[in-house]
């Protein structure tokens, strides 16, 4: 079912699910929130008008609907070099002045984020030292993502992608594998709360000496950027440090005087200023 949609019925499924589940998308960028509309109107074989009636009408829909809104492509240790800063000069800075921590992933998806950062705390030997708090607005990758078991297929990519991070062992170190997936260690997120939380309509919950949240705003609008990051500004300690994607940018938000570039090329900011 090849079709179309304009603007007015994207407002409709904005609004629509705004009055009636409290979930936010309506600054969202439009041009990839219709791109997801299409691709979930074409996967459940649905007109715009039957999609609407069904998220009118059956509220057991919208988690179903959430799972295929939100994007879910991820990997293990993605940018080796994000992972290097991290390990050598991000996390050293935060234990200059403290000896236990918190960690904040934003928006983590199935999880791959939170299990990389688990596997290079425990190679740093400080993994019993931090708190990890792994947050997504969908249900359904939460679960996932505690399950911490992915397709033994997708292993090649996330294999490869720690042996440039440079890792002291090898990723199968860390999992076994059944029946064509593999499953994670779970001592590794035993320090690890995952829970819902909407970064648009969410409130703080934690402050935080490192967040990561990579590769989302860009689904934003600046409108929305700017209040997601002046919630992250909140969220942090001072000198805490914030990390985004590689296409994002702080300079032109309302916070971006309270940053200083911690390191460029990966895109982390330290909080300078309350």
């Amino acid at each position: 079912m090849v079709q179309d949609i304009d603007i007015a019925d994207l407002k409709r499924i904005t609004e629509l699910i705004y009055s009636k589940y409290g979930y936010d998308f309506r600054n969202y960028a439009m041009s990839s929130f219709k791109r997801r509309i299409l691709r979930i109107t074409e996967l459940k074989n649905l007109s715009i008008e039957s999609l609407i009636k069904k998220l009118t009408e059956s509220p057991a829909f919208i988690n179903e609907f959430l799972d295929e809104l939100t994007v879910n492509v991820t990997e293990m240790f993605r940018d080796p070099s994000f992972w290097r800063v991290m390990r050598d000069e991000i996390i050293p800075g935060i234990l200059l002045n403290h000896k236990t921590f918190n960690i904040w992933h934003a928006g983590c998806s199935s999880g791959e984020e939170v299990i990389s950062m688990a596997i290079l705390l425990k190679e740093m030997g400080i993994l019993n030292d931090v708190s990890l708090y792994a947050t997504d607005l969908d249900v359904n990758i939460l679960e996932k993502a505690k399950s911490a078991t992915y397709y033994a297929k997708n292993m090649d990519l996330n294999e490869k992608n720690y042996i440039r991070f440079e890792g002291k062992y090898s990723l199968r170190d860390y999992y076994k594998e059944e029946n064509g997936k593999v499953i994670f260690d779970k001592n590794l997120l035993v320090n690890t709360t995952f829970r819902k939380h909407d970064l648009v309509m969410g409130e703080i919950f934690n402050k935080c000496d490192l967040i990561l949240c990579r590769n989302v705003m860009i689904y934003f609008n600046q409108t929305l950027q700017n209040e997601v990051l002046k919630k992250f500004h909140e969220s942090l300690f001072k000198y805490g440090y914030l990390a985004i994607g590689s296409k994002e940018s702080l300079i032109w938000c309302d916070v971006a005087n309270r940053f200083l570039v911690a390191n460029n090329e990966e895109k982390v900011y330290k909080k300078i200023k309350d």
